[in-house]
């Protein structure tokens, strides 16, 4: 990255990660005008953190760090909204509902992880969301903080907690 400037750089990010950083904001904001702003906040503060890059990790791990930052100060922000967070561990005692109609199964299925993914604590949301934008233990533990063995099991957990929910055919976390 060296030579190029803030801009050259933002520009790149945006046009590799972007489509990333939109699911990323929806995953962290269900709300369609709190979610744009929220993405534009994102895309601000990934610009704004360009001119400290040094290139020690790369550019998607940078992007993803800067996002998932401001997606969970976004979260923090509008707390009292969110009083109904759960955590992984929580997620296996949600009610069951019918999921209805055979031929919105697909849209149903969606709504239903993403409701979920929503509902998660932000470190829980975090990490799932980088998992499923095909980050690596290694990655998210550089973004999370966390090692890359507590990443991998808490991937496993939720993998193994969304599949429960979905075979009792759980709908909507909240």
């Amino acid at each position: 990255m060296e030579g190029l400037s803030q801009d050259e750089i933002y520009l790149q990010a945006a046009q590799e990660y972007g489509p990333a950083l939109g699911r990323l904001a929806a995953a962290y904001e269900a709300d369609p005008d709190r979610r744009r702003d929220l993405s534009q906040d994102i895309h601000f503060q990934l610009w704004r953190s360009l001119r400290n890059y040094d290139g020690r990790c790369s550019l998607r791990t940078w992007a993803y760090r800067v996002a998932h930052n401001v997606a969970a100060s976004h979260v923090l922000r509008e707390q009292r909204r969110f009083s109904s967070l759960v955590s992984l561990e929580d997620i296996e005692v949600l009610p069951v509902v019918d999921s209805g109609s055979a031929a919105a199964e697909h849209r149903i299925n969606l709504n239903r992880i993403m409701d979920l993914i929503q509902g998660l604590k932000p470190l829980d949301r975090q990490i799932i969301v980088s998992y499923l934008e095909d980050l690596d233990a290694a990655s998210i533990g550089e973004i999370t903080g966390l090692s890359a063995a507590n990443v991998a099991i808490r991937i496993h957990r939720a993998k193994k907690l969304l599949a429960e929910q979905f075979s009792q055919g759980g709908d909507h976390a909240g």
